[in-house]
């Protein structure tokens, strides 16, 4: 291949990745926010759900997508294992509708009517049509078909790009010699699954594999092998797309990979072993993207047939690969349905269970806070799995909490329960806070923002003071110590000014040219983050308090405090007026 012909190559890859890319998007704008619900309440059954994956993976052009949407209902508890691996066995077979679609680049004609309906004249129609919907029509929906036809056309220039560029292959020894060695399977597959991972897309790597058959040498031999790599190597989008999951999240995104590689390993085997025997003349037939395009089907609903009815057996080697975590799902076994009914027991273990909530929502903000000086991805995804596992608290405590106050309490018993309830949204939007000061710092190390020596100072000072006002509160609530609970308002009236602070002192850094506006947005982002925190300690703190009181009217007794501004209240000022200071630092 020359020079030219292998630049002409790369650019017909772009533009059918881009194409493929934006043909999807299009589709997904398209549907808006339907194919998501159809796709989690349609999978009752195994069939309908093998049905579903299939014809949502047939609409996106994407089996990864349609998986990766699975593992995102999976890890929020609205989907089972069981039924993802049904809707993933169906989106591997979907996916190969693209073949399909790739085969309408080849459709060309000579005079008369099949000029007309040519891949030129076709695919010049479709782009005209979506430039003129996507740039002059006001109504949202033909916007996005516009995309959509722009997207296709993208794609068939690719694909006639691809074509031109390596029809001279077929005359080129190196090639066929290559090809031959296809032929063996394992070299074969293993190829083809480099391919597809390198893409990470089995469209993609298919549409290609098309276009080399275009060179005319292409054996049913040498490209099966490649089709069945290709099949397994898709599934390494959806297995990095469960990085941060649920244990359930994880496990369905491995059972992608298993299932593929079982079901390619099942399909070659029986194959080959039939070859042995009977020696299939057929595997010497040379290949085109419309026989290409019928055998990945095959393949698919071969994969399809050998695993649909042990989709059991696909979760229990997934399980294998991701264990159960220990403190996981913690909340599920204590809160006992049949303890409803002894109110005392169930308030005990609601008790030991918004403990375990209390100190994972402080380690979710020691653990984001840590990313200040030491950032790497990992952490940044164990706080977003701390803030997951903030939300499967608040579910599962608040339905708990609401089915019990509908039991017979004594008096004690109802306003502990209330305490309950007025503080678990609180701990929730924590480790919600938690996040967004992970993603912030997330952004300064993506952005390589660098903060002047006066702002890294003001930002370690308010870091120490959140970690205190914490560990306050955390205490308090865990063992019930109301002088710990008293010491929080004072500090956070301390960490209030201490905003205020900051943002008066970035603005006359700002003024004097010694920070831009890019650092302020993630410098107040942080502080108004940090003082949301110290806020919603505050009200758990004071609703620890006014347990004690008997009532739950936070703000007469934040205004009482502050108002009368007693000994007590203002010495504890002092001392962290003192301890967090930007002076002193």
């Amino acid at each position: 291949m020359t020079v030219s012909e292998i630049a002409s190559l790369f650019t017909g890859v772009a533009l059918f990745l881009f194409g493929m890319s934006l043909m999807g998007d299009g589709l997904k704008r398209v549907s808006g926010n339907k194919l998501e619900p159809i796709l989690f309440r349609l999978t009752g059954t195994p069939l309908k759900a093998i049905l579903l994956g299939a014809g949502v993976t047939a609409v996106i052009q994407s089996s990864s997508a349609t998986s990766v949407m699975v593992v995102g209902f999976v890890n929020s508890k609205m989907m089972k294992v069981r039924q993802a691996i049904n809707v993933i066995l169906g989106a591997i077979l979907g996916t190969s509708i693209t073949g399909w679609v790739v085969c309408l680049s080849y459709m060309n004609g000579a005079k008369g009517i099949s000029s007309i309906l040519s891949t030129t004249t076709l695919t010049g129609v479709i782009a005209v049509t979506g430039i003129f919907f996507r740039m002059f029509s006001k109504n949202q929906g033909r916007r996005h078909v516009g995309e959509i036809m722009l997207g296709f056309a993208v794609l068939m220039v690719g694909m006639s790009t691809m074509s031109g560029s390596v029809s001279s292959l077929g005359e080129q020894p190196w090639f066929t010699g290559m090809l031959t060695s296809m032929t063996f399977p394992i070299l074969g597959i293993l190829t083809g699954l480099l391919f597809s991972a390198v893409l990470q897309s089995a469209s993609a790597a298919v549409g290609i594999v098309q276009a080399l058959s275009f060179t005319g040498v292409m054996t049913l031999g040498s490209s099966l092998p490649l089709l069945m790599g290709i099949a397994i190597g898709a599934s390494l989008p959806v297995l990095l797309s469960a990085l941060g999951a649920s244990t359930a999240g994880k496990r369905t995104a491995v059972s992608y990979l298993v299932a593929s590689f079982m079901g390619v390993m099942a399909c070659a085997s029986i194959f080959y072993i039939a070859d042995g025997v009977f020696h299939f003349t057929f595997l010497d037939y040379i290949v085109n993207p419309m026989s290409l395009a019928l055998v990945n089907t095959i393949l698919r609903l071969a994969i399809l047939c050998v695993l649909a009815p042990f989709t059991d057996v696909l979760e229990a080697v997934a399980s294998l690969f991701v264990r159960e975590k220990a403190d996981e799902n913690k909340e599920a076994v204590r809160l006992e349905e049949r303890f409803l009914a002894h109110p005392a027991l169930a308030i005990e273990q609601i008790r030991l269970t918004i403990c375990d909530m209390a100190k994972r929502t402080e380690e979710s903000i020691l653990t984001a806070t840590g990313l200040f000086t030491h950032y790497n991805e990992s952490t940044f995804y164990q706080v977003c799995e701390l803030e997951n596992v903030g939300d499967r608290y608040e579910d599962a405590l608040g339905s708990y909490l609401v089915r019990l106050t509908g039991q017979e309490l004594t008096e004690s018993q109802g306003r502990t329960a209330s305490l309950y309830l007025h503080t678990l949204s609180d701990f929730e939007r924590i480790s919600d806070h938690a996040r967004n000061i992970a993603q912030n710092f997330q952004e300064i190390h993506q952005k390589q923002i660098h903060f002047s020596d006066e702002a890294v100072n003001e930002l370690t000072v308010m870091i120490r003071a959140v970690k205190e006002i914490l560990r306050l509160m955390t205490t308090a609530f865990v063992t019930g110590d109301l002088d710990m609970a008293s010491r929080v308002e004072p500090l956070e009236e301390v960490i209030d000014e201490l905003c205020d602070k900051m943002k008066l002192r970035h603005v006359d850094r700002l003024q004097k040219g010694q920070c831009t506006i890019t650092q302020g947005f993630v410098f107040n982002d942080l502080s108004t983050n940090f003082e949301r925190v110290s806020d919603h300690c505050s009200n758990i703190a004071v609703a620890i308090i006014e347990l004690e009181a008997g009532s739950f009217d936070t703000h007469e007794y934040l205004g009482t405090i502050k108002e009368k501004q007693t000994p007590e209240y203002q010495k504890h000022y002092d001392e962290f007026q003192k301890q967090f200071s930007f002076d002193k630092a």
